[in-house]
């Protein structure tokens, strides 16, 4: 079976499987002159499993259209996260708005210990053990968010040796 351009493309670009997660769905009401019309958001984590992650909010009129669009905003807003051994490699707090999320590197087997905004996102990132407290306001899109923000603080430590190394 012969690969198509876009598959090369794709390949290129390091672009993967993406796998995609539903994390919340709200229905929406907005009151106008001739009554209330309804709308629907819907918070979507991508990733492929081997450190690419992207979170991000939907907002449409119909529930697939919302659905599609937080699908393509977080594509388009996929990070690289270093992991180590299946874990984080150091202990990072994670804060958006008012929610802060701790992430800990557990032992292997150890499995995800978290809440269900951060267990989607981590999973999809490709962590397979961490342990994770929320802490602060548990809205689960500020929770997705600091669990984002915790992962982009993540650094390889030989490179942070390094880096240090070289300031002497």
């Amino acid at each position: 079976m012969e690969k198509t351009v876009e598959e090369d493309k794709k390949v290129e670009e390091g672009i993967g499987e993406i796998e995609e997660r539903l994390i919340r769905v709200r229905r929406v009401f907005t009151v106008v002159k001739g009554g209330r019309t309804i709308g629907f958001n819907a918070l979507m984590v991508v990733g492929d499993r081997n450190g690419r992650v992207g979170v991000a909010l939907g907002k449409a009129k119909g529930l697939i259209e919302a659905i599609g669009k937080g699908r393509r905003k977080a594509e388009r807003s996929l990070i690289y996260v270093f992991l180590k051994n299946n874990t984080i490699s150091h202990q990072v707090i994670g804060k958006y708005e008012a929610s802060r999320v701790l992430l800990k590197p557990a032992c292997p087997g150890t499995g995800i210990i978290a809440g269900e905004a951060v267990r989607a996102v981590v999973e999809l990132a490709g962590v397979k053990d961490v342990l994770t407290k929320s802490l602060g306001s548990n809205n689960s899109l500020n929770v997705a968010k600091a669990t984002l923000e915790g992962l982009k603080q993540l650094k390889d430590p030989q490179k942070v040796f390094e880096l240090r190394k070289g300031k002497k």
